[in-house]
């Protein structure tokens, strides 16, 4: 991924200032010191096996299935999550840590051997992409950050990484690796910023997921599914 550039950037902050009838400031502005700061303070000290508690917790509260593995057994709890889903069709995106977890042979050898179709996101392929995507009853991802206090997987789409995978299927799987649970978005917006602080170029589309889509009208009905997966499951992988 390459950075992306700003165009016309000076004229359209100065127009912004002429509008608002003042000199455009583009010096002396710094950061408030904020005397009190408790988004810091929540859950502050946990442990990872507690953030994990709070993460279970939670995920209760967002019909959200939780199971818990090693990456060992990610293989097997993954094939028997998909099996309870219904089965296939699956969409993946392209990620090398599905190679890294040891589950390349699912996706390219015993899916297609039980006659389950695996479709893995392909930038060349175009809008076929999310024609696989809206067939699909499985959809898989990694999560790059957890937000324990919510139940929230943060995802980074990009050209290989599509939106679509966790959006269009009937069903959502997030694979949690266990060091990537944090308290809240505090955090993972601190994590974001110390990355791009190091030169990583994160992409433009960050998507905070949490469990399946819930729809609520002003009288307090819910409605899942009707602007995402109907189901949702976590995978946390405890060794990783």
């Amino acid at each position: 991924m390459t950075n992306g550039t700003i165009q016309n950037k000076e004229s359209f902050l100065n127009r912004v200032a002429e509008r608002l009838g003042r000199e455009r400031r583009s010096s002396g502005v710094t950061t408030p010191d904020y005397t009190y700061q408790p988004q810091h303070k929540v859950y502050q000290g946990y442990t990872p096996d507690e953030l994990l508690g709070v993460l279970k917790e939670h995920c209760l509260k967002i019909h959200t299935e939780l199971i818990e593995t090693d990456a060992v057994s990610l293989y097997d709890a993954l094939h028997d999550q998909v099996s309870r889903f219904g089965g296939g069709p699956v969409i993946v995106p392209k990620d090398d840590r599905f190679q890294e977890f040891g589950l390349s042979g699912l996706l390219a050898d015993t899916w297609p051997q039980e006659g389950t179709q695996v479709w893995e996101w392909d930038a060349a392929a175009g809008d076929e992409n999310i024609k696989h995507a809206e067939q699909a009853n499985v959809g898989i991802t990694f999560s790059e950050i957890t937000l324990a206090e919510s139940g929230t997987v943060v995802l980074f789409s990009s050209k290989d990484k599509g939106r679509s995978v966790s959006l269009l299927p009937t069903t959502y799987i997030a694979i949690v690796p266990k060091s990537t649970i944090v308290p809240r978005m505090t955090q993972a917006s601190r994590i974001i910023k110390q990355r791009i602080a190091e030169g990583s170029v994160i992409p433009s589309c960050i998507n905070y997921v949490t469990g399946p889509s819930n729809s609520a009208d002003i009288e307090m009905d819910l409605v899942v599914g009707v602007h995402g997966p109907v189901k949702a499951a976590y995978i946390v992988v405890t060794d990783r």
